[in-house]
């Protein structure tokens, strides 16, 4: 059975400025937002009217989510604008987040920190023979924690593949819900309590760059375009009913994973998560997208390649033929 335990978040070396709260309530979610300052935030009673807040294009980072105004229970990391809970968010579901790693050491052991600051859940590391010693450092945080695992693979096959052995990893596990999560940073911890707390009524959760509130953030005009016409590309043949088809920060069920013959799916590159999306739509599954700050990585170097843009310009219309 999976077990979870968090880390303990560092707020000794996070001690920040006292931050002023302003206090939303449900009757006020129409009402002109004010502009917030650095050491500014929004506090609200429940998930539901954050999503609000942040469609309307409020920072994620800069909402609290409590039952008590007064006082949250929340700090703000030190040399960072995001909040920090006094406690990770806790779900009755068991969670896995699974995190396809390669030269990925630079970021691992913070990002793994960061995460249980946020939510309660296990970690799967799927390594794909890092040269860097990422493997390593895996093995080395799982041994220093208990909800770390890892799964090391012989050689980098791409990213369809690890996720697929790390979903494989899951399923026997009975884990409630699965989460895809880059290790580098550009997807935010802070937001894996929404993606959590979202799929309690949907069957995959997207973190999308291109509903409102969402967005990119450090992108150069070219990447910008890539990411626009990939989506627009995809969109012409399956359809426009999911807006971020290439998004890969989501929170699946069980339940729809089980039923998408994994076995099957031949995708190695970013095209991994189209396909998966397609099936999910074919599949009549519910799928909804929150909005999401998308951020360059913070270290190291892009995967994205011309064999994985090149992959995705030709998977796309035999998965619309195929069907």
């Amino acid at each position: 059975m999976p077990t979870s335990q968090s880390l303990s978040p560092s707020l000794a070396a996070a001690q920040a400025p006292l931050v002023r709260y302003y206090s939303v309530c449900r009757g006020d979610s129409a009402l002109p937002l004010k502009n917030l300052g650095i050491e500014e935030a929004f506090i609200v009673p429940d998930f539901d009217l954050a999503e609000e807040l942040i469609a309307r294009g409020v920072d994620s980072s800069r909402v609290a989510i409590s039952g008590e105004a007064q006082d949250p229970g929340y700090s703000q990391a030190a040399g960072g604008k995001q909040l920090v809970p006094a406690s990770p968010f806790e779900f009755d579901q068991s969670i896995l987040i699974v995190l396809p790693t390669y030269n990925e050491r630079s970021n691992l052991e913070a990002l793994v920190t960061a995460i249980g600051q946020y939510l309660v859940a296990d970690i799967l590391i799927v390594d794909d023979n890092s040269p860097d010693g990422t493997g390593q450092l895996a093995d080395e945080l799982s041994c220093r924690y208990r909800h770390v695992h890892v799964l090391h693979r012989a050689r980098k096959e791409g990213l369809g593949p690890a996720y697929l052995a790390g979903f494989e990893w899951a399923l026997h596990r009975k884990y409630d819900r699965i989460i895809e999560m880059d290790c580098d940073f550009s997807h935010a911890p802070w937001d894996l309590p929404r993606l959590v707390h979202r799929s309690g009524t949907a069957d995959l959760v997207i973190g999308s760059r291109y509903v409102p509130g969402g967005g990119t953030e450090h992108w150069n005009a070219r990447r910008r375009l890539v990411s626009r016409c990939g989506n627009t590309y995809v969109s012409l043949f399956l359809g426009s009913n999911i807006h971020d088809w290439t998004g890969g920060f989501r929170c699946y069920r069980r339940e729809l994973l089980e039923k998408m013959n994994l076995e099957t799916v031949r995708a190695k590159g970013y095209i991994f998560q189209v396909e998966l999306a397609w099936r999910a739509v074919r599949l009549g599954a519910n799928v909804h997208e929150l909005p999401i700050r998308f951020s360059d990585r913070v270290q190291g170097q892009s995967k994205l390649g011309w064999a994985s843009l090149i992959e995705g310009l030709t998977a796309v219309p035999k998965m619309y033929f195929r069907n």
